[in-house]
């Protein structure tokens, strides 16, 4: 019998990640013999066991076969003569594929702290590239939305996904796979992806290969809408600085199904809007339906969006709508959810005012010497490139 620590463990200990999870594969054991050493087994499909003293999990080694549609197709082989190569091939990325023996199922101390390595991961590594394992990640619908988030996760790092692997991902989507996935799964990979550093990063990565339709249609027909390019930007920033200010799940969530309500993206004021807040809650609750979305965000996500525009201005609104607006959030019984939902609609302004920034930004880096008169002197000079970056900046888009 040997013992291996796999996986997410050994990943983030060569990236000098914090290790949250240990997970082991135990090779050459049966069922029986966990059982003995006071391990409990969980799950009937498949021989995963919990360590009697830590509760970590241990696993036989296994292979697996697709036999049907979506993630739960396979049927799964474990034996003592299933190799430790033979396992870790059925895994979705190489830098997930690697392992280092310990020396027994009671003492997890490594052996010698080599890395076991097959497919390549140690490389991978190295290069800070997300590769599939081998043929079978097209296999299993589910790995598209994995890759994407450990994308989001490791983006800060400098992470890419391999070209090849992006080519199954979106053969996957093609496929209609995705289709077969449960809605408890989707929106498991979703969440944990939205609670990353770089949550705009998986949102991204799924809608540019098709993949937000199935579950996500709403939002996938605004993003992929022409006149709303900006939109999917602003975002894609807001999301990003919800990560950077650590915001809670509902406020990243309020954030992303903004992009329902078209109108929220402009800084006017509100009484020349027509906001169009019953479609976008609708769509908030289309998607909540479809994935199994916890109604605390869904009914935070539609708070919001109903009440983003007053958000935005709360040292113009009269006593009265102040007063209402405290009834309408049910602040006079949870003040913590008023907190939260005027820093979500800060995260959301500051988004919008950065977005206007960096397109300014964008003229003046557009705009040099070679645009104006070369015979200018002097201070003519500087006056000159000022004046043609103001004429560039108010022919960009706008909301």
């Amino acid at each position: 019998m040997q013992v291996y620590l796999v996986g997410g463990a050994v990943r983030d200990q060569l990236l000098g990640r914090p290790i949250k999870d240990k997970d082991f594969v135990v090779v050459g054991a049966t069922v029986a013999d966990m059982l003995e050493a006071g391990f409990q087994q969980v799950g009937a499909d498949f021989p995963v066991f919990l360590h009697p003293i830590s509760h970590e999990e241990y696993a036989l080694a296994r292979t697996e076969r697709k036999q049907g549609r979506g993630y739960q197709g396979f049927s799964v082989h474990a034996s003592p003569d299933v190799t430790l190569r033979e396992d870790l091939q059925r895994r979705d990325l190489t830098v997930n594929a690697m392992a280092i023996e310990v020396k027994s199922l009671m003492d997890d101390t490594p052996i010698s702290g080599d890395v076991v390595d097959y497919y390549g991961g140690l490389n991978d590594i190295h290069s800070k590239t997300l590769r599939h394992v081998s043929s079978a990640f097209s296999e299993d619908p589910l790995r598209v939305l994995r890759t994407a988030r450990f994308y989001g996760r490791y983006y800060d790092l400098g992470f890419s996904i391999a070209d090849e692997t992006l080519l199954l991902m979106r053969e996957l989507v093609r496929s209609g796979e995705l289709a077969h996935l449960s809605s408890e799964r989707i929106w498991q990979e979703s969440s944990r992806a939205m609670m990353q550093v770089s949550p705009q990063v998986y949102w991204q990565q799924l809608f540019e290969i098709g993949a937000l339709t199935e579950y996500f249609a709403p939002l996938q027909q605004v993003w992929n809408d022409k006149q709303y390019d900006q939109i999917r930007e602003i975002v894609q920033t807001a999301l990003y600085f919800a990560g950077q200010m650590q915001l809670n799940l509902s406020q990243r969530w309020a954030l992303l199904m903004a992009s329902l309500n078209t109108d929220l993206f402009t800084l006017n004021s509100t009484e020349t809007l027509s906001v169009n807040i019953e479609a976008a809650v609708k769509g908030i609750h289309g998607i909540g339906n479809s994935t199994k979305v916890p109604k605390a965000h869904s009914q935070f996500a539609t708070l919001f969006v109903q009440q983003a525009k007053n958000l935005s201005r709360i040292d113009q609104l009269s006593a009265a709508e102040k007063i209402d607006l405290i009834q309408a959030c049910s602040a006079h019984k949870a003040p913590d959810k008023l907190s939260q939902l005027l820093v979500t609609s800060h995260v959301l302004k500051l988004a919008i005012q950065h977005r206007q920034m960096m397109l300014a930004l964008n003229s003046f880096h557009a705009i040099s010497m070679d645009n104006i008169d070369q015979n200018l002197k002097g201070p003519a000079i500087g006056e000159a490139l000022r004046q043609r970056r103001i004429e560039h900046l108010q022919t960009q888009p706008v909301l």
